[in-house]
């Protein structure tokens, strides 16, 4: 039942991530880069000590800082007590917006500087490049948070319980998904 509900919420927080288009200003959220000279992993593309297989190949859009009306992450948290799923958006200025499951807009703010510069040191140290795509392995929580992570061209989740180190430190940096 619990794989079910994490596939459900991944499958969810993916169909979240679709329905969020370019911003308003006409400018493409994810608008790839004039050059890159990024590369992907290594030959077997799997993350050392992953087990998961192929880790995410690599982006035009990875290792660059996002112009100000770009996301800079967006982070679907599905599951708790309530089974509920919410979508935080961060802009490269540190305007965010909270979705609801309907991807309807609950709650906007904007991240003070030195919380913006914290949440991107935590984005950068994470490396999504060479996370696994799907974080397994850690303890069982029950009733625990699955989290979906697109940043810099990268998309990785994990269950709660599962995630690395890094990603807590980035969900750590993220504005509330909560009110209050």
């Amino acid at each position: 039942m619990r794989a079910l509900r994490a596939v459900a919420g991944l499958m969810l927080g993916a169909a979240l991530l679709a329905g969020c288009g370019p911003s308003a200003s006409g400018a493409g959220d994810d608008t790839p880069p004039k050059a890159s000279t990024e590369s992907g992993p290594g030959p077997a593309g799997s993350a050392p000590g992953s087990g998961t297989g192929p880790g995410p190949t690599a982006s035009p859009t990875a290792g660059r800082v996002p112009a100000p009306g770009e996301t800079l992450v967006r982070v679907t948290r599905s599951g708790g007590f309530a089974g509920q799923t919410h979508t935080l958006i961060v802009k490269g200025d540190g305007s965010w917006t909270l979705l609801d499951a309907e991807a309807k807009q609950e709650r906007t703010g904007t991240m003070a500087e030195a919380d913006l510069a914290t949440l991107r040191t935590a984005l950068q140290e994470a490396d999504f490049a060479h996370l696994p795509r799907i974080a397994t392995g850690g303890p069982t929580i029950y009733d625990g948070y699955f989290y979906a992570f697109v940043h810099g061209g990268f998309e990785v989740a994990g269950d709660q319980g599962s995630l690395p180190p890094a990603l807590t430190k980035v969900v750590d940096a993220l504005p509330s998904f909560t009110a209050g």
